[in-house]
């Protein structure tokens, strides 16, 4: 049996402080945990990654971080992108783009394909993510995998997933910010849901400040978004996988308050 954390979008220095403080509580809570994913792309004062971050991830036992369209907002960071294996952007952007959308973790014997695609619905342009996973999934049949697919609409979320049931061990929705409740085992052996969900701030526009959000809404006019730091939570999920099927065998959400205290 594999055990696997993923921990939803982490907004700016307050969800950064909120994972680093649940992680240890979380191992404890939850045994044998033999792989922890994050979403990263919203890390660096909720816009993109920086090598100091990233380092301070793996130093916590991060094992591996996803991303999505924020990755691109810093672009010192292109070359730690090419560099570094254990980070994955999405991989149905063109060719030619800084980094891999594709990687395998190996940790005490467990090897865990992780895989990066971006939805098109109300986002960037990029290639086709069906036709994509197809592609990418031809060389992982013999490995257990996890799909994070950085998309906005939860009819594509819907779609991908059932189209990928079977295919993949665990299917996660990311990027809105907001934890669904749709948690399941979908019929031929997937873990599925359409958001984990975000670790920063709760009150919040999706970890941004109300008071920087609101006049956009209001006017229409460009305003700039300062990270909140309020009501601080964790949203993530757990995943069981059967190693011998590549099957998943349970999910589990999980949200966390950070104690006023610390």
């Amino acid at each position: 049996m594999m055990r696997i954390l993923f921990v939803g979008d982490i907004v700016g220095r307050p969800g950064r402080k909120t994972f680093l403080t649940q992680l240890p509580l979380l191992k404890k809570e939850f045994s044998k945990i033999d792989f922890v994913i994050v979403n990263g792309e919203n890390a660096a004062a909720g816009k993109g990654l920086t090598e100091k971050i990233k380092d301070e991830f793996f130093d916590a036992g991060v094992d591996g971080i996803t991303s999505g369209n924020h990755i691109w907002d810093r672009s010192d960071f292109y070359t730690v992108l090419d560099e570094e294996t254990r980070i994955v952007r999405p991989a149905n952007y063109p060719p030619g783009c800084p980094g891999i959308g594709v990687t395998v973790l190996s940790k005490r014997g467990l090897k865990l394909g992780l895989i990066n695609l971006q939805g098109r619905v109300f986002m960037p342009d990029t290639d086709c993510p069906f036709r994509k996973a197809d592609e990418i999934l031809e060389d992982f049949a013999d490995v257990s995998t996890l799909i994070d697919f950085h998309a906005e609409a939860t009819s594509e979320k819907k779609a991908l997933g059932f189209y990928l049931d079977g295919r993949v061990s665990a299917f996660l929705g990311t990027h809105t910010h907001v934890q669904t409740a749709d948690e399941e085992i979908l019929p031929k052996g997937t873990a599925y849901i359409s958001d984990v969900g975000m670790t920063g701030a709760h009150h919040s526009a999706i970890g941004m400040t109300l008071e920087s959000v609101l006049p956009k809404f209001l006017t229409g006019l460009p305003s700039r978004f300062q990270v909140a730091s309020d009501d601080l939570r964790l949203n993530a999920v757990l995943i069981d996988i059967d190693t011998e099927t590549k099957k998943a065998t349970h999910i589990e959400r999980i949200v966390r308050v950070l104690d006023e205290e610390n």
